[in-house]
């Protein structure tokens, strides 16, 4: 028997339910992961609270376009295999964004519900469902086309190229996924903590696409082991979604000292090679006892939560702004102060101290003071005169932007560029090559999870139709 819909007033009483977390002073100190999930009743619940608009604003609002009133209706009635297919068709990773998505600044900021009290947690239900549909892979098998006989290539198996890869295959689509590391995953395994994203997820939503057919070759660098030229002649079509994985460093002195960590290497050690079991694991990693993070964006928060947990007595952040300009995602703050990372606000970083064996010693910084606007959009720091003083840290991690890497752009000169690296795509994610697509921060620069996905979606279709159109065959696959 269907359930009876609750009136607006009903929905509009229920209050916004609450995401279980471990513990602070527990979870400090392992990485298992911080959000614990939503309880059954919690999630119907807060299923419940959403208004089923008519103009649901929240579907502009995300950047793959998830039909959100529709998967929540079908979580509350307790379809639970009807809302994982709807969310699935629409997303290739839910419970991947369900878990890092900035949903306050897209689908929930849009929300109606949230004109009267606090949003639909659209990012809870999404996880919710999606752990649902990880945990029942068995009947949600991803639907593939009748095959076209046509070849793609995707390089790069983060978020952008596994979306990418999993919208094609759809398609019927012979798919080939090229990772330059040694586990897929891009982003997803090698730049976001345990505690944030178990990398059991991933390995989750990997298989599904790999029972879908598509194929996953890793230690496959594309600039090095095989050109663009050479992937071009081999497929029909190519997107590219390396990402921009080239740190970016502050040009003080002492940069060069040991115990300096760009925040890539630094998390990728820890994430994707399991440094902090070290020696069990291969890849060391230093612990250091007073760990200062240069940056004020997420990247900058799992790194200094990641310090904390390897054993820091003193972990902080040092932002050249105030909290109210950092980047960074309002829960992902809360949970690094609700852990003990201590943060310096208005301060910025002159140079990196070092002893006489070459090991940091300290961080020389200066006071800031917000000035005008700046091109984005934030108040400009500007330094105090006369206000130097020393942090005193043994380990310094930079993680203030990355860039785009080169290995693969280098080796093919017709390869539009903007002035900062990025490949130039258009409406459609075609770059200047015919047949070659690109996506995610190669294009964007470094940008989110989301944003990604989103240009592996609206890629891949637009692939769809190069590669059932007539100009595709062995003349067009020559650049």
């Amino acid at each position: 028997m269907p359930l009876s819909k609750p009136t607006t007033k009903q929905r509009l009483a229920i209050d916004r339910q609450k995401m279980l977390e471990q513990d602070p002073l527990l979870r400090n100190a392992n990485f298992d992961e911080v959000n614990l999930g939503l309880a059954e009743k919690a999630a119907l619940l807060e299923a419940e609270r959403c208004l089923q608009c008519k103009d649901p604003k929240c579907i502009a609002g995300c950047p793959v376009l998830v039909n959100i009133p529709r998967f929540i209706d079908l979580l509350w009635q307790g379809d639970l295999a009807g809302a994982a297919q709807s969310l699935l068709s629409d997303n290739a990773l839910p419970a991947v964004t369900g878990r890092v998505c900035p949903q306050e600044t897209q689908c929930e900021i849009e929300c109606i519900r949230g004109h009267k009290g606090l949003p639909v947690a659209v990012g809870y239900l999404e996880r919710y469902v999606g752990d649902w549909a990880g945990g029942h892979a068995g009947q949600l098998p991803l639907q593939v086309g009748a095959p076209t006989g046509r070849k793609a290539a995707v390089v790069g198996s983060g978020p952008g190229g596994l979306t990418a890869a999993g919208e094609l295959v759809r398609r019927g689509h012979q798919v080939t996924v090229f990772e330059a590391l040694h586990k897929p995953g891009g982003v997803l395994v090698y730049g976001i903590p345990e505690f944030r994203l178990p990398k059991k997820i991933v390995r989750a939503e990997v298989a599904r696409l790999e029972e879908a057919g598509v194929k996953i070759v890793c230690n496959t660098v594309i600039g090095r082991t095989y050109t663009l030229q050479e992937l071009r002649q081999q497929f029909d079509a190519v997107f590219i979604a390396n990402g921009a994985g080239l740190p970016v460093f502050m040009n003080v002195p002492g940069e060069n000292l040991k115990g300096v960590y760009s925040a890539n290497e630094y998390l990728t050690r820890v994430n994707l090679m399991a440094a902090y079991q070290f020696p069990r694991s291969d890849t060391p990693v230093l612990k250091g006892k007073r760990i200062a993070t240069i940056g004020g964006g997420n990247v900058a928060m799992d790194a200094a939560r990641t310090g904390k947990r390897l054993g820091a007595a003193t972990s902080m952040i040092v932002y050249r702004r105030t909290r109210k300009e950092m980047p960074a995602r309002a829960e992902e703050i809360h949970h690094a102060e609700q852990e003990g990372i201590q943060f310096e606000f208005l301060v910025a970083p002159l140079e990196v101290l070092g002893d006489d064996k070459k090991w940091v010693s300290g961080l020389k910084c200066i006071r800031m003071k917000l000035g005008e606007p700046d091109a984005s959009g934030r108040a400009r720091p500007v330094p105090v005169p006369g206000s130097e003083f020393v942090i005193l840290c043994d380990t310094v991690v930079v993680a203030v932007g990355t860039r785009a890497n080169p290995l693969l752009t280098a080796t093919c000169p017709e390869l539009k560029l903007n002035k900062y690296g990025n490949i130039i795509v258009d409406d459609n994610g075609m770059t200047s090559l015919p047949g070659v697509f690109a996506g995610g921060d190669i294009v964007r620069g470094a940008a989110t999870v989301i944003l990604a996905m989103g240009d592996g979606k609206r890629a891949a279709r637009a692939m769809d139709d190069y590669l059932r159109g007539p100009a595709v065959g062995p003349l067009a696959r020559v650049i």
